[in-house]
C-alpha cells in the first residue's frame, strides 16, 4: 500500500513528496556524479580552478559526501565535510558545496544541504564547524545562523569565513547546572550552607570541627531501573570521585535504596559491593526500601586535614587534565558514559583516587554531570574567574569524538588549577596534562591550533558565584 493508498483512505490530502532527498554519497556512481557538478560549476562555469578542483580533502578517508537527488535518482547537488587536522580535535570544515545549475532557482537545494552538513557534524561530535564562501552566498548562510568571521582569499578571489555557531556544552551546562543558584538559595541562608566560605558548592563539604569530609551523590532513576549493578557501581564512583577532588582519604559508604522488586535490589547491591571490595571502602550502613520507583543514592565520608577547594584558583593559574583513558563507551550508552573503572584493579583505583591529595594544587574538581567544559567552568566561576581550553592538549581516548569526550560522563577524570611548572606526582594509569589557563572572562573558551577561540560556555554555570 503506498503512502497515496493510505492517505486516501484515511480521508486526508496527501502531503506532496519532496522534490529530492539528502543523503550520504555511498556509492561511486554518486560520488562521481557530485564531482561531476563541481567541475562544471567551479572550473567549466566560474572559471575558479584550471583543470580541475580535486585537492587533498578528496583523498581523505574521513571526509563526508552529502548529496541531493531527485526521484530519478539523479545527483542535484552536494557538500562535502571533513576534518580541518591530521588528529581530529573535533573540527571540521564544510566546502564544494555546489548545485546543478537547472535546479538552483526556488528547490532550496542549497540551503538543505548546508543544514544537513550542520547536523551531520554535531550528531558526530564536532564543536567547530565552518566553511569559507563566496561572498554571494554570506546572506544565505547569515539566515541559516552562521556568524562571519571575516574576509579571507582562495584561488585568488575574496571569500568570506564562516562559523557554525554549536552550543552542545552550553546546553548541557543550562540542562544539569544552571537552575542550582536560584534552587538552592534558601540552603545557602543558614550559616555554613552549601559548604560555608570557600567551600560554596564544592564537590564535598568539611564537616565543621573535624577533619572529615562529607560527599553525597545520587544516580538518576532510569539507570537504576535499566542497568541495575553499573548503577551500583557508579554510585561508589562519583562519590568517591568527589572525595578525590577535595584531596581526602575514604573511609565509608552510607546507601539509600528504593527498588520495585528484589531482582532490582540484588542486582543494585551486587554492583555497589563489588565496588566497595575494589576499592577497599565498607558501607557502613544506610536505608533499603522495596516495591517503590527505582531509586539510589549514596554518601560518601573521607578524611583530610587540607581540603583542596574548587575555589582555590587564580588568575594565570593552568589547568590540568588527569583523566583515565583506558576503558571504553559503556554498552547502551554510546558517547555519553565512558567506563574507564570497571577494568581496573584496586590498587590502580586507589593510586589514581589518591592524585590530588598526593599534588595539592591550588583547586581541583571532577568531571561529572556537566562534562568537562561545564566542570572547568564549576571551577573557574568558584574561582571568580573563568577559563579557557586549549582543545589540542587535552587528553582524550582514541576513539572518542571530541563532542562526546566533552560533554560525556568519563569514568575517573579531575580538573586542577595551579601555579605555572608546578611539579606534579605520577597518577598511575591515568594522563595528565596542561590543557589551558583561568582568564578573566567568565565562561569557558576553546582554543584552537589555528589561534582561533570559540565559546563553549557563554557566562558562570551554576550562579553561586565565587566560593
Amino acid at each position: 500500500m503506498t503512502v497515496l493508498d493510505v492517505a486516501l483512505l484515511a480521508g486526508v490530502q496527501p502531503s506532496p513528496l519532496p522534490a529530492f532527498l539528502l543523503a550520504p554519497a555511498e556509492t561511486p556512481q554518486a560520488l562521481a556524479a557530485y564531482r561531476a557538478l563541481r567541475r562544471e560549476t567551479f572550473v567549466a562555469e566560474q572559471g575558479l580552478f584550471t583543470g580541475t578542483d580535486r585537492d587533498d580533502v578528496d583523498d581523505d578517508p574521513r571526509a563526508v559526501v552529502l548529496v541531493a537527488t531527485d526521484g530519478a535518482g539523479r545527483v542535484l547537488g552536494g557538500v562535502r565535510l571533513a576534518p580541518s587536522t591530521a588528529v581530529d580535535l573535533g573540527w571540521w570544515a564544510g566546502s564544494r558545496l555546489v548545485v546543478a545549475a537547472g535546479a538552483r532557482h526556488g528547490s532550496s537545494i542549497g540551503k538543505a544541504l548546508v543544514r544537513a552538513a550542520c547536523a551531520h557534524a554535531e550528531t558526530h561530535g564536532v564543536l567547530r564547524f565552518d566553511a569559507t564562501v563566496q561572498p554571494q552566498h554570506e546572506a544565505m548562510f547569515a539566515r541559516l545562523g552562521w556568524t562571519r568571521v571575516g574576509d579571507t582569499v582562495l584561488q585568488g578571489r575574496p571569500h568570506v569565513q564562516m562559523l557554525w555557531p554549536i552550543d552542545r556544552v552550553q546546553r548541557l551546562v543550562e540542562g544539569t547546572k544552571a537552575v542550582l543558584a536560584d534552587a538552592l538559595a534558601p540552603l545557602g541562608q543558614v550559616p555554613m550552607g552549601l559548604g560555608g566560605s570557600g567551600f560554596r558548592g564544592d564537590d564535598g563539604v568539611p564537616v565543621p570541627g573535624s577533619d572529615l569530609v562529607a560527599a553525597c551523590d545520587a544516580i538518576v532513576p532510569a539507570m537504576v531501573q535499566r542497568d541495575p549493578e553499573w548503577a551500583g557501581w557508579c554510585a561508589a564512583l562519583v562519590n568517591l570521585n568527589d572525595l578525590s577532588a577535595m584531596g581526602a582519604t575514604p573511609v565509608g559508604l552510607l546507601d539509600a535504596v528504593g527498588a520495585p522488586n528484589r531482582s532490582v535490589l540484588t542486582r543494585v547491591i551486587r554492583g555497589l559491593a563489588r565496588a566497595a571490595q575494589t576499592w577497599g571502602v565498607p558501607v557502613l550502613g544506610g536505608h533499603t526500601q522495596l516495591g517503590v520507583p527505582a531509586a539510589l543514592s549514596v554518601t560518601a565520608l573521607g578524611r583530610t586535614t587540607h581540603p583542596v577547594p574548587a575555589g582555590g584558583g587564580r588568575l594565570g593559574d593552568v589547568l590540568r587534565l588527569t583523566a583515565d583513558l583506558g576503558g571504553q563507551w559503556r554498552p547502551g550508552y554510546q558517547g555519553q558514559q565512558w567506563d574507564s573503572t570497571s577494568g581496573r584493579t584496586g590498587e590502580e583505583l586507589t593510586t589514581m583516587g589518591s592524585f590530588v591529595a598526593r599534588a595539592r594544587p591550588a583547586a581541583a574538581k571532577d568531571v561529572s554531570m556537566a562534562g568537562l567544559a561545564g566542570t572547568t567552568g564549576m571551577l573557574a566561576e568558584a574561582s571568580g574567574l573563568g577559563a579557557v581550553l586549549d582543545v589540542a592538549a587535552l587528553p582524550r581516548p582514541r576513539g572518542a569524538a571530541m563532542g562526546d569526550w566533552m560533554t560525556c560522563f568519563p569514568g575517573f577524570a579531575m580538573v586542577t588549577a595551579d601555579r605555572p611548572g608546578r611539579a606534579v606526582p605520577p597518577a598511575g594509569p591515568a594522563t595528565s596534562a596542561v590543557c589551558g589557563e583561568l582568564t578573566t572572562e567568565p565562561g569557558v573558551s576553546l582554543r584552537w591550533p589555528d589561534g582561533m577561540t570559540t565559546r563553549a560556555v557563554h557566562s558562570t554555570v551554576t550562579g553561586l558565584g565565587a566560593a
